[in-house]
């Protein structure tokens, strides 16, 4: 039985010696990393039968360390990728070790030693780097990693092409692949860097921290526990680097605050004509906004909260169980949320969490209202929104693409939009337009119609919200809506194109201003197409307010008086909130409401799914009597047409000064400076010089600078846009 044991421990030995002999890298071998020495020790520590399951553990720590970094114990605890080194020599002695997969034993050296003396590359690949001569080696080594290495305190981080950073994977048809892209390895906290000026930033922001130390190593291993943050009475749980999209999957953008109030307030409207509401947010993340309408809006709306990666969906049924919501999955209840539960406490509502693209589940479900806010554009989800969403639904569109909407990347906007854009002085409404522009396309392509509710372009995004019209007759009107817009390069006037047939000599004649006959040369180009009609409606914003005034949100309620101005047009002073009084049935955009004369109640309720052909034809003709009334397109910059030498008014008496003059007038939210009115830009011009002071005087009386006529007041103004015209020798933009 003896001779029987001793034969079987035979095969167990050689392995062991194979094994071992990979392990050079290890602390407790020499740093010279010279692979002669391998078998001896691993000889010396042959295991015996009551021993023989010791040495299982050593080599999962052997891929984490180089032979340059074994003998001082404690840069053994840092754990340095093998990619840093101090001296090429160093990784050259790596190529003796093994072709670079520490993790399997398979890869002895033994193979290159079969192979005539050829070594493989330790920092990439077989299928990138076969194996070659020393020399061959040697040069490689030298030319690809080491010159492009970062250097810090001696050690050289050198470009690695092991599969370590993995890119996030790409969905092609059916198949999912990931490629695998060359990196830095940091010798401090380990991250993982694609490009040498970024690896360069990333170890001096540890420099300027005093981040240099191998205990910083072990503390930014462990990983940080996920933070909890609150808006507006819901929990949200959040994940490491919650802020930056490129370093976490489920992105939480807290200074989106503004938009998700936004449309929280527009679903908390729509709520009140029809219920329940069955709601979508395509694209989740954290599900925070989600949760905000099953949490504050309860039985009236059905949410469902939808992301195709899989971190987000954990993510997101943590949140709904920390809100108090049961997650719905399949139409099948978890039976882990009535657990989480505590004693007394009911649950809130309910979420249905999916797994999917957003493509595919908006033409397999029918939904009443769907809000879009991709990273980015969203027109490749526009089509699939309009294709199954109900009638007189909402349909809300976040776009983050602000490069391209801003004019900044005007080839990405024709690529996206189908746009040609220059930077303006009204670039903002601009974006809005293109969205609106290219949300009708979409719309009419699947012969339905929108109404525009209301349209927001801020700093950092661009929100607009339609209301969905069924039937041919409503996407004819709203494809009519689409038009080029004629703008002036040197005053920069404006005028949306009129419609014909014929084609005119000279379309550019029809700005008011006079730069085209006194300038030689195309003075305006054609931008668009865009939007001509509202961006508003009001008694939907009035509504918006009262459901602000509602639910407590005081942050937005500025914002939406705002728009209220705007979109009818008026100055601040004539706005006013009444208590609700007298009910009267009015008709919305199709929709019959109980409301009062000024729209500012909740009580109302629709009737009817589809609108008679003689409603459609009573919109109609309501549309046509109320194109008098829209607020007037675009405004203007009240600093960029200031006059030279003239002390400009305040902005409130601007306003006062034009509203006198009998044009309609408002303040704007897309520009703080900004004066919306339908008064073309010579009396505008003229009216501000009117009220101007001059700087020389050193505070001249207003009634002197008014007494001049208003024919020499516009010849002034006249001067004054010939001289720049003639002072700059070519085009503004």
């Amino acid at each position: 039985m003896e001779n029987m044991a001793e034969e079987e421990l035979l095969p167990l030995e050689k392995e062991e010696v194979e094994v071992a002999q990979v392990q050079v890298p290890t602390p407790a071998r020499d740093s010279a990393g010279v692979p002669a020495a391998a078998p001896d020790s691993a000889l010396d520590s042959a295991p015996t039968p009551a021993s023989a399951p010791a040495p299982a553990p050593a080599p999962a720590q052997a891929p984490a360390l180089s032979p340059s970094l074994a003998s001082a114990p404690e840069e053994a605890k840092s754990k340095r990728h093998i990619s840093i080194q101090r001296q090429l020599a160093d990784l050259e002695k790596l190529a003796f070790v093994t072709e670079g997969n520490f993790d399997c034993a398979s890869s002895l050296n033994s193979d290159n030693l079969d192979a005539g003396n050829r070594q493989a590359c330790p920092l990439c690949p077989k299928e990138k780097f076969r194996a070659c001569n020393s020399h061959k080696l040697r040069r490689h080594l030298q030319n690809l990693h080491w010159k492009v290495s970062v250097e810090f305190e001696g050690y050289r981080m050198c470009i690695c092409h092991l599969p370590c950073r993995p890119v996030k994977p790409n969905i092609i048809g059916e198949q999912i692949s990931s490629k695998m892209g060359a990196h830095y390895h940091c010798i401090i906290c380990s991250a993982t860097i694609t490009r040498r000026t970024d690896m360069l930033g990333h170890v001096r922001r540890h420099m300027n921290k005093g981040e240099t130390k191998s205990s910083y190593t072990a503390a930014s291993t462990a990983k940080p526990p996920k933070e909890i943050l609150k808006e507006a009475d819901t929990d949200v749980q959040v994940c490491p680097n919650y802020s930056i999209p490129q370093k976490t999957d489920s992105y939480f953008n807290p200074k989106m605050k503004l938009n998700r109030q936004l449309i929280f307030c527009t679903l908390a409207a729509l709520a009140e004509e029809r219920k329940p509401l069955e709601c979508l947010d395509a694209f989740g993340a954290t599900g925070i906004m989600g949760l905000q309408w099953a949490k504050h809006l309860g039985n009236a709306v059905k949410v469902t909260i939808n992301d195709l990666n899989e971190n987000s969906v954990t993510l997101i049924q943590e949140n709904c169980h920390l809100n108090k919501l049961k997650v719905v999955v399949d139409s099948k209840e978890k039976e882990k949320s009535d657990d989480i539960l505590e004693e007394g406490e009911k649950n809130l509502g309910n979420v249905k969490v999916t797994k999917m693209d957003a493509n595919v589940l908006m033409h397999l479900r029918s939904f009443d209202f769907i809000h879009l806010d991709p990273f980015g554009t969203s027109v490749n989800y526009l089509d699939s929104a309009f294709r199954n969403i109900r009638n007189l639904g909402i349909v809300s569109v976040t776009s983050t693409d602000i490069s391209s909407l801003y004019a900044k990347a005007q080839h990405v906007a024709r690529r996206h939009y189908g746009c040609n854009i220059v930077r303006t002085e009204y670039y903002k409404e601009l974006a809005a337009r293109i969205v609106v522009a290219a949300v009708a396309r979409a719309a009419a392509r699947c012969n339905k119609g929108i109404e525009v509710l209301f349209a927001v372009a801020l700093e950092h995004f661009v929100l607009v919200v339609v209301r969905v019209l069924r039937g041919p007759t409503s996407a004819d009107e709203t494809a009519k809506k689409i038009q080029y817009l004629i703008h002036c390069q040197w005053c920069e006037e404006r005028i949306f194109q009129k419609d014909g047939n014929m084609v005119e000599e000279n379309p550019y004649r029809q700005l008011p201003c006079n730069c085209h006959g006194s300038m030689p040369g195309k003075t305006a180009i054609e931008l668009g197409p865009l939007w001509s009609s509202s961006l508003f409606n009001t008694g939907f914003l009035k509504r918006m307010l009262f459901e602000s005034l509602h639910h407590g949100l005081d942050d937005i309620q500025t914002l939406i008086k705002t728009l209220i101005f705007e979109s009818e047009c008026t100055p601040q002073s004539q706005f006013s909130i009444h208590a609700p009084s007298n009910l009267n049935k009015q008709e919305e955009n199709g929709v019959f409401i109980k409301t009062t004369d000024d729209t500012t109640t909740d009580n109302y309720i629709a009737q009817g799914k589809r609108k008679s052909n003689e409603i459609i034809t009573n919109l109609g003709k309501k549309q046509k009597t109320d194109v008098s009334t829209e607020h007037p397109p675009f405004y203007y910059n009240i600093h960029r047409h200031s006059i030279k030498g003239m002390n400009m008014p305040k902005l409130k008496k601007f306003l006062c000064y034009l509203s006198q003059a009998g044009f309609r007038v408002s303040r704007t939210h897309f520009d703080p400076m900004g004066v919306r009115t339908d008064a073309p830009l010579m009396q505008f011009k003229s009216i501000l010089l009117k009220y101007s002071t001059p700087t020389y005087t050193g505070g001249q009386s207003e009634s002197h600078v008014q007494s001049a006529s208003e024919d020499t007041v516009t010849e002034r103004v006249e001067m004054s846009v010939n001289d720049k015209a003639e002072a700059s020798g070519c085009r503004r933009w």
